[in-house]
């Protein structure tokens, strides 16, 4: 058997297994070189403390910013991809190609330079680390993540040039033309490709004429199999000293040039995305930030905290979010990305860092408020808070909270259209967004033949809270009703509030309206208080997420489960038996706050599955589920101005396609807005929108509970 010097000896031909990096270099060219690294390397922290700056801009802390950091997730995200892998594999390829050959690219370099300038300092003269059978190795891996680098790229520039995705569309929602200003971000997008893919190919040049100069005398270069191929190839015009010197030359620059380019140009995202991913709060949205005496209101673009400037400066442009917001889709003006955007240029312009490629939009240096001006009203209020912009963004861009604090200081300035003003003083004086008693709040229960129990005069298991939706909506009452049914048949211990009930306050914090959440608050635990219950039941996932998640914040703790949650319980332990009544076809709505709000997806699907029925999937579905359009409080507002169509219109239109009967929701302003919106699109001899709750009560078996049956269908 052969030893590993033998094997080392046949291989490298007996050559001294080495690179020499600068051959043929005159002190004063080395000297040259090392005063231009310090130039570089001044360049780029000189550029890293002027993003510092901005970030820190009239005084922000960076205390919220330190304390919210958690490197090893956001590294553990970044190493797999998989926030940029979700929902659109060639890109996550071909991303990863790009990423790990650059990672792999520059801890070479890093060798190569720490093996020129210091091992010798350390351990004496001749000393390497690179040498032997270690170099054959290294040559290898750096060639091929060089070829990897080089394929990713050209998949992302044959994406932009061939494919042309709609997401990388600058054009914008909020212009009657469709026209945007973004054409610095197109040159910026294009000098960050060309300028990657020029250093890598001019590496392996430069590689290619290392070689081709030795190429007889240094067999081992073979393990160099890129710059190795390319020397056999084009040998007789890279083996001269001159074309050496001048690729070595001309590669440096490049390389110098793009890392002293790095912190004023796009390709910053490679500092700011980890910072953004490291600090991302995955209660964003889902948990506001609590309003306080010096923040929580954005009126200045000097009102951003240190962590949103940052997370402005990570935004990639990738168009996800442009692509998943309902607003967006269906003609709104708002598009996520755009939003972004735009208050990146106005936090640049307020620290003098303007676009390196020029102005963007015109009125960045206007001096009209931010909300309601620069950012227009019609943008903020055409929100629905549905999360689908965080839950897209690979980087941990928290839009909804920018919004909803910039809705804060339009309502503070009284900004509000006349419908949602007049739903918040309903909301303020009797309770409820429907301006109606609250002695009505459980008119529904007279329909049903069994008393529902005041949970502050008797002790229940399960307090329910409806929501008003639930309670006061004509549509929404008969889900209310169907689940009363199951429930009292099923032998659950429930109650009402009655009277005492008021809005959970969950949209009315979403269009900036603090105070009268924490009164609503306030009112509800003070009836809660009096209440005798172990849980807390709700129909409406918006009262759902804002009693499982921001009461606490309060000081109100509650265990809080969903309908569904309670229905699947009750079939698994055998409290409910049900069958399959015919054969029949579904499909399933996410609603935003059941979904991506808390994470509820499974358990919708398995009560369907129980009740018999087929669940034929929408293509957007679970967390890239798409909105019904009433959430943030635009159930309360007007459509904007040019829509196309409404989000629940798009929806239908989607669910008609697949040519199921039924279309099923687990949320009372669900079943409201897509009952409304299959008469609008013409589709009633089509589909029929049906709360979850009547699947159960049809498939419950007929022997052990005729009268459900007859009180349903009578």
């Amino acid at each position: 058997m052969s030893s590993p010097a033998a094997i080392s000896f046949l291989v490298t031909g007996g050559a001294q297994v080495e690179r020499e990096v600068f051959r043929g270099f005159s002190a004063a060219e080395r000297a040259g070189f090392y005063a231009l690294t310090v130039v570089t390397v001044a360049l780029f922290f000189a550029g890293v403390y002027r993003l510092y700056r901005k970030y820190r801009g009239s005084g922000s802390s960076t205390a919220d910013f330190i304390a919210r950091i958690r490197l090893g997730p956001a590294l553990a995200t970044v190493a797999s991809h998989a926030t940029i892998r979700r929902r659109d594999g060639f890109v996550g390829m071909a991303h990863s190609l790009v990423f790990w050959g650059f990672v792999v690219l520059f801890l070479g370099t890093a060798t190569i330079a720490i093996d020129e300038d210091f091992v010798q300092l350390l351990f004496g003269k001749g000393a390497k680390l690179l040498v032997g059978n270690v170099y054959l190795g290294f040559s290898f891996l750096m060639d091929l993540a060089g070829l990897a680098f080089i394929v990713g790229l050209l998949m992302l520039m044959l994406r932009r040039s061939l494919f042309r995705p709609e997401k990388l569309d600058y054009g914008r929602n909020d212009r009657e033309d469709g026209a945007s200003e973004r054409e610095s971000y197109r040159k910026g997008d294009a000098v960050f490709l060309w300028l990657l893919l020029v250093i890598a190919v001019s590496g392996f040049l430069l590689e290619a004429a290392r070689i081709a100069a030795t190429l007889e005398a240094a067999p081992f270069e073979v393990w160099s199999f890129v710059g190795y191929g390319l020397a056999t190839a084009l040998g007789g015009a890279l083996a001269s000293d001159g074309a050496f010197a001048g690729l070595w030359w001309f590669h440096v620059v490049a390389v110098f040039g793009f890392l002293a380019y790095l912190p004023r140009s796009k390709a910053v995202h490679i500092l700011t995305d980890v910072a953004a991913l490291a600090t991302r709060d995955p209660a964003a949205a889902i948990v506001l930030p609590v309003l306080q005496e010096d923040r929580g209101i954005i009126r200045r673009a000097e009102d951003f905290t240190f962590r949103q400037r940052l997370a402005f400066d990570a935004c990639t442009k990738c168009g996800r979010c442009h692509e998943a917001c309902p607003a967006r889709v269906t003609g709104a003006p708002l598009s996520p990305r755009d939003l972004i955007l735009d208050l990146r240029e106005k936090v640049n312009h307020g620290a003098g860092q303007l676009e390196f490629f020029g102005r963007t939009r015109p009125d960045v240096g206007s001096e009209q408020p931010l909300s309601g001006g620069y950012i227009a009203s019609e943008t903020l209020w055409s929100c629905t808070t549905c999360r689908a912009c965080v839950e897209a963004c690979p980087v941990g861009i928290e839009h909804v909270v920018d919004i909803v604090e910039m809705r804060r200081a339009l309502v503070e300035e009284g900004s509000l259209p006349d419908s949602l003003q007049d739903a918040l003083r309903s909301l303020d004086e009797k309770g409820n967004s429907f301006g109606e008693s609250a002695r009505k709040r459980g008119k529904w229960t007279k329909a049903l033949d069994f008393e529902v129990p005041d949970a502050t005069k008797e002790e229940v298991e399960y307090l329910w809270f409806v929501g008003d939706f639930a309670s006061y909506n004509a549509t929404a009452v008969t889900g209310t009703q169907q689940l009363a049914r199951i429930l009292h048949a099923a032998g659950v211990s429930f109650g009402l509030l009655y009277k005492a009930e008021k809005s959970a306050g969950n949209d009315v914090r979403r269009v900036g309206e603090e105070g009268l959440f924490e009164a609503l608050a306030t009112d509800n635990a003070e009836a809660l208080e009096k209440a005798r219950f172990k849980k807390i039941l709700t129909t409406d996932p918006h009262s759902f997420n804002t009693l499982r998640n921001e009461y606490p914040r309060l000081g109100h703790n509650y265990e809080v489960v969903h309908y569904t949650e309670l229905l699947l319980e009750l079939i698994v332990r055998g409290a409910l038996t049900l069958e399959a009544a015919g054969s029949r076809r579904v499909t399933y709505h996410d609603p935003c706050y059941l979904g991506r709000y808390n994470g509820i997806y499974d358990v919708p699907r398995q009560v369907i599955a129980a009740s018999g029925a087929e669940l034929v999937e929408m293509p957007r579905n679970r967390d890239n589920s798409f909105c019904c359009g009433a959430g943030g409080g635009r159930i309360w507002m007007p459509d904007p101005e040019g829509i196309k169509e409404r989000p629940s219109e798009n929806r239908i239109r989607e669910a008609v396609e697949l040519g199921v009967d039924l279309f099923v929701v687990a949320c009372p302003k669900d079943m409201s807005m897509f009952s409304d919106a299959v008469k609008t699109t013409g589709n009633e001899s089509k589909i029929r929108v049906v709360d979850l709750s009547e699947l159960v009560l049809d498939a419950m078996s007929s022997a052990e509970q005729p009268q459900l049956k007859e009180a349903m269908h009578g």
